[in-house]
């Protein structure tokens, strides 16, 4: 048996010539690179390289090999497009996307629309965002805001996206894709919710609690409590204490915010009943103009990848790459596809970023389909 030391120092040497042939093939990478910018060529052929991975991996020995060959060739193959990429952008060879900067929000003389009714906590997202003195309005479902955007008849859209406790409002996302509109602001506000019933009920009295199933979810802990309460899932937080007022019943209570106990003339049962104490729900402020503030740090986007193995490591390493803080990743069913999904990522960067541009373009070449969502 040879001794360790001697095993490593050939291994060394092997490593430097992996290394010299590496930077050896990444300058001819920069030329082919060259003739694509000449030639208008796109950079990723995904039947060439499927073809070019099928005949190195037959170069392997074992079925170990043969795996471990595939894997490298795939990184080396990946980083190749990165670096065309970046040639690419250098030289100025970059479709923008289809978004204009501007100045500031223009929203004075907006008319803003959010889901509910009054004292609904999209409408608390909406006066934090806009201000106190607005022209907005509400309608009963998601649907119909996106709807009111696409259609001109409002300006903004205050929708909620996702919440520290009970995750993501998926409805919202799939609406984002669906509708041809743009996330151009997002505001956070603390969650507290109470248990509201009449003037004249107790605690005691309560045999059914009606809120938005999100809100009845942030309240489980609180609710297993009472199990034999009946809980009942409404489209709205406000619009359940709405309905313990019109019903006048002291046996039904609401799960909505101490707001909503005062604009409906309502009692707080009890306060602050929500299982996290921190509970904030993220509202995205949506327009139907493709538009983005000067200085904004954070984008939003969606892609379909091919379902296979790999696949979504392959388009995560564009950030990883171009040195691109990710936030977070979602994903979501695509109707009508089963068992494939769509990933909604969110990053750090503005549309302008050199980084972020490669990215994009990597990402744009490589998913099946892919979207910006917006830049706010």
């Amino acid at each position: 048996m040879r001794d360790l030391k001697e095993l490593r120092e050939q291994i060394d040497q092997i490593d430097q010539q992996i290394v010299s042939l590496y930077q050896e093939r990444m300058e001819i990478a920069a030329e082919v690179a060259e003739y694509k910018i000449e030639t208008g060529k796109k950079v990723f052929d995904r039947e060439r390289e499927e073809s070019k991975l099928a005949s190195l991996t037959a170069l392997g020995d074992t079925p170990f090999h043969k795996h471990g060959i595939r894997e490298l060739f795939e990184q080396i193959m990946s980083v190749s497009r990165k670096r065309q990429y970046q040639l690419m952008t250098a030289h100025g060879i970059y479709e923008k996307p289809d978004f204009t900067e501007v100045e500031k929000l223009d929203y004075e003389k907006a008319k803003i629309v959010f889901q509910g009714t009054e004292g609904a906590y999209s409408q608390l997202a909406l006066r934090e965002y806009f201000g106190e003195h607005t022209d907005s309005y509400h309608v009963e479902t998601w649907r119909d805001a996106m709807e009111a955007i696409k259609k001109g008849e409002a300006d903004y859209a205050v929708l909620p996206f996702e919440n520290s406790s009970a995750g993501i409002v998926s409805e919202n996302y799939d609406l984002m894709v669906e509708y041809d509109s743009c996330i151009v602001g997002q505001q956070i506000i603390q969650i507290h919710h109470a248990l509201l019933g009449l003037p004249e009920a107790e605690l005691s009295d309560v045999t059914d609690v009606y809120s938005h199933p999100q809100a009845l979810l942030q309240c489980g802990r609180y609710l297993e409590g009472h199990r034999e309460w009946e809980k009942h899932s409404l489209k709205n937080t406000a619009v359940s204490a709405q309905k313990i007022k019109e019903d006048g019943k002291k046996h039904k209570a609401a799960i909505a915010s101490s707001l909503t106990a005062e604009i409906y003339g309502l009692k707080v049962l009890e306060e602050c009943i929500q299982d996290n104490p921190t509970n904030a729900t993220r509202f995205i402020i949506v327009s139907g103009r493709r538009i983005f503030v000067r200085g904004a740090g954070k984008i939003s986007v969606c892609f379909e990848i091919p379902h296979e193995s790999g696949s979504l490591y392959h388009m995560l390493s564009h950030f990883i790459y171009n040195g691109i803080n990710m936030n977070r990743i979602e994903s979501r069913p695509v109707q009508g596809k089963a068992w494939e999904y769509r990933f909604f990522v969110d990053f750090d960067g503005n549309l302008n970023d050199a980084s972020v541009q490669n990215a994009l373009r990597g990402l744009q070449e490589e998913t099946l389909s892919f979207k910006i969502l917006g830049n706010y």
